[in-house]
């Protein structure tokens, strides 16, 4: 989608748009991507992308224009971001990271966007690694 078809306010109506782009995206890439996931080269592992990913980046993502702008290079972003400091357990109290054993923050930097950070919840017994959300932390 080109940059200029994506609202940059902060009204609600500009969230919604940019939640209905973030989730209109991810149904393509699940389409293109049928074993839903892509090999992390720092991680030396595959980083799966599920509905928490879904859920979770649309919520957090659509509220910013650069964040928005990320999730668009999404396999750019799960194939390079690099580990950025210790896992840490997830928080207590937060539903959907019940399922996770440790949370990893990565990051990433894109052109014309900034740094990214980018949320990886390992699941508790198959240690799987799941992309819990992308957001633009440096514009």
């Amino acid at each position: 989608m080109p940059r200029n078809q994506i609202p940059t306010g902060a009204s609600k109506d500009d969230i919604k748009t940019r939640e209905k782009i973030i989730c209109d995206f991810y149904r393509s890439w699940y389409a293109k991507h049928t074993d839903k996931k892509v090999f992390n080269i720092h991680l030396k592992d595959f980083i799966n992308v599920r509905f928490v990913s879904i859920t979770e980046t649309k919520r957090h993502a659509a509220k910013s224009y650069f964040s928005t702008l990320a999730v668009l290079q999404l396999d750019s972003i799960l194939a390079t971001a690099k580990q950025y400091g210790r896992p840490h357990k997830p928080k207590t109290g937060v539903n959907n990271q019940r399922d996770f054993s440790s949370m990893i923050e990565m990051h990433c930097n894109l052109y014309g966007i900034g740094k990214v950070k980018m949320i990886v919840g390992v699941k508790h017994k198959t240690k799987e690694k799941v992309q819990y959300c992308v957001t633009v932390i440096q514009a």
